[in-house]
C-alpha cells in the first residue's frame, strides 16, 4: 500500500468487518445467516424448476417471476457467502476490483428488481384492465425485452458508481470497512478527495429508482382498482384482486427494507452501527427468502405442483 502525508493511502485491498460491534458473536450469527442463505438459494431454484417444467406456467407473469428468482439468486449470492467467510475464517481480505465488483453487482440487480416490479405491474393492468389485448401486448418476445430494458437501464445507472470510485477518489482514510459487504456509501465514507459528485449521483439515483418506479406501480394499481370496483359481483372483484396479491407483497417485501435502510442510513446517527448492518443485509435477504414463498402460497398453478412432488416421489419408492 502506497501512504501520502502518513494520512491517506492507495488501498489495493479492503478489509471487511462483519458486524462491527457483534465481533465476538460472529460464529452464532453465522447459523441464522447461513440458514437463510440455503433457503433463499432452494425456494429460487424451486420456482425456476416449477416454471420451466410446467408448461401452463409458460405465461408473461411467471416468465417475470423468473426473472425476479435469477435477480435474488444473484443478489444473495454476492454478499452472504462473503460474510460467512468473515464469520467462519475471519475472511475479511476484499481485492479493490472484487470490492467495486460486489458493489456494481449489489446495486445493479437491486435496481434491475425494482425495474421487473415495474414490469409486473403493467402486466397486471394489462391483463386485468383489457385482457382481450394481453395475450397479444405481453408477448414472449415483448417479456424479453421489458427483462433486457431492466438489465440495460441497471447496467447504466449503476456503472458509473465503481468507474468514479476508481478514476476521482484513488486516496483512502483507511483500507477498513466498517461493514460486510462493500456498500457504495460505506466505501465512499472513507475517501479522502471530494465525494460530493458521488453522494449526489447516488442520491439521484436512488429517487430515479425508487421513488419514480414506486410512484408509476402505485399508479398503475390505481387503474387497476378503479376497474376491479366496476366489476359486477363482490366475487369477481375478490378473484380479480386475488391474481395481484402476491405481487403487492413483494413489491412491499422489497420496497419497505430498502426504505427503512436507507432513512436509517441518512437519518438515523442515533441507530447503533451493528443495526445499520444488520439492516443493510437484511434487505439483501428478505426478499429472496420471502418471494417464493408468497408467490407459493397465493399462486394455485406453483402450489399444486409443489404438492405434486412428494405425491411422485411415494409412487417411485
Amino acid at each position: 500500500m502506497l501512504t501520502f502525508h502518513n494520512v491517506c493511502s492507495v488501498p489495493s485491498s479492503f478489509w471487511l468487518t462483519g458486524i462491527p460491534g457483534l465481533e465476538s458473536l460472529h460464529v452464532w450469527l453465522s447459523i441464522p445467516f447461513g440458514s437463510m442463505y440455503l433457503m433463499a438459494v432452494v425456494g429460487n431454484v424451486t420456482i425456476l424448476a416449477v416454471v420451466k417444467i410446467e408448461r401452463s406456467l409458460h405465461q408473461p407473469m411467471y416468465f417475470f417471476l423468473c426473472m425476479l428468482a435469477t435477480i435474488d439468486l444473484v443478489l444473495s449470492t454476492s454478499t452472504i457467502p462473503k460474510l460467512l467467510g468473515i464469520f467462519w475464517f475471519g475472511a475479511g481480505d476484499i481485492d479493490l476490483d472484487a470490492c467495486l465488483g460486489q458493489m456494481f453487482l449489489i446495486h445493479c440487480f437491486a435496481t434491475v428488481e425494482s425495474g421487473i416490479f415495474l414490469a409486473m405491474a403493467f402486466d397486471r393492468y394489462v391483463a386485468i384492465c383489457n385482457p382481450l389485448r394481453h395475450s397479444m401486448v405481453l408477448t414472449h418476445t415483448v417479456v424479453g425485452r421489458l427483462g433486457l430494458v431492466s438489465l440495460l437501464r441497471g447496467v447504466l445507472y449503476i456503472g458509473p458508481l465503481p468507474l468514479m470510485i476508481r478514476l476521482r477518489l484513488p486516496l483512502y482514510k483507511t483500507h477498513v470497512i466498517s461493514h460486510s459487504y462493500c456498500e457504495h456509501m460505506a466505501v465512499v465514507a472513507l475517501t479522502c478527495g471530494d465525494s460530493r459528485v458521488n453522494n449526489v449521483y447516488g442520491l439521484s439515483i436512488g429517487f430515479l429508482v425508487l421513488i419514480l418506479d414506486s410512484v408509476a406501480i402505485a399508479a398503475s394499481y390505481v387503474m387497476i382498482f378503479r376497474a376491479v370496483m366496476g366489476l359486477a359481483t363482490r366475487e369477481a372483484r375478490l378473484k380479480t384482486l386475488g391474481t395481484c396479491a402476491s405481487h403487492i407483497c413483494a413489491i412491499l417485501i422489497f420496497y419497505v427494507p430498502i426504505a427503512v435502510s436507507s432513512l436509517i442510513h441518512r437519518f438515523g446517527q442515533c441507530v447503533p452501527p451493528p443495526v445499520h448492518t444488520l439492516l443493510a443485509n437484511f434487505y439483501l435477504l428478505i426478499p429472496p427468502i420471502l418471494n417464493p414463498i408468497v408467490y407459493a402460497v397465493r399462486t394455485k398453478q406453483i402450489r399444486e405442483r409443489l404438492l405434486q412432488i412428494p405425491r411422485i416421489e411415494m409412487k417411485i419408492r
